[in-house]
């Protein structure tokens, strides 16, 4: 197993709460990993430490074997770790395409002078961002909307925008939190093929989070769960998702459902 993403003893408190109390686990390179719980776990908390919202108050998070504890996002960013968000955060009085025509760091047209004294490395850089852009439009199926504003676009295109963020750059890890919430069922399952091709064509690493469990049975390779700030179980997904601790977590000892929680 060749480990991409190592979270080793991470705990954050919020004041009295502890919020995530000594998590450990690990991600395996491309493969899909799932973080479930109840809400309350602490699912979104560690998310956002591993993210560089949030900085533990314990515990050391390694990419490819590099400490990248408290980083911040720009930097996790250049090293390819990259987020999705539950809710969009397209730039909405943009196109579609201008969205991702956004997301390569460090091009050349950032900056003025560069743009006006190595003219034909910026028009060259240019067409191949571009290029890039139309390509990730067309493998998401918005060629019909890449010209709308992305304010305009419905939830579920939205989604496949902020996936199509990721694509633009060469991302070691890419994290999707619910990204299946609010999206229909159609919209879903095509959600559902680009991330496995994406896996399984290009060996993309994803670590997701997700209350619906269609979605993450379909999915994960692994399932990690937390109960109340901490890592319970974790496993193949149909050994978790049967696990007595995690029905009774979500269904209060209920048979076992596949719809949204």
């Amino acid at each position: 197993m060749s480990v991409i993403l190592e979270i080793d003893g991470i705990t954050k408190r919020f004041g009295p709460v502890t919020a995530v109390s000594n998590c450990s686990f690990q991600l395996e390179a491309g493969k899909i990993t799932g973080l479930i719980g109840p809400n309350g776990a602490g699912k979104s908390t560690l998310f956002n430490i591993v993210a560089g919202v949030h900085r533990p108050d314990a515990g050391e998070i390694r990419l490819s074997g590099e400490d990248i504890t408290g980083l911040p996002s720009h930097e996790l960013f250049a090293r390819g770790l990259l987020r999705t968000f539950q809710i969009p955060h397209e730039f909405s009085s943009m196109t579609a395409i201008e969205n991702l025509l956004m997301v390569p760091a460090f091009q050349i047209g950032e900056n003025l002078v560069n743009a006006l004294f190595f003219r034909r490395r910026f028009i060259s850089q240019e067409r191949e961002v571009l290029d890039k852009a139309a390509s990730v439009i067309g493998f998401l199926g918005l060629d019909h909307v890449k010209n709308e504003l992305a304010g305009n676009l419905s939830g579920g295109q939205k989604k496949l925008l902020e996936l199509g963020r990721t694509l633009m750059v060469d991302a070691k890890v890419v994290l999707l939190d619910e990204i299946g919430a609010g999206v229909n069922r159609t919209l879903l399952n095509t959600l559902s093929d680009h991330i496995e091709e994406l896996n399984q064509e290009f060996g993309k690493t994803f670590f997701i989070i997700e209350h619906n469990m269609q979605f993450i049975s379909r999915l994960c390779h692994r399932v990690t769960v937390m109960i109340e700030g901490e890592i319970v179980t974790e496993g193949l997904p149909e050994q978790v998702l049967s696990d007595p601790l995690v029905v009774e977590a979500y269904f209060g000892g209920g048979k076992r459902s596949t719809t949204p929680v």
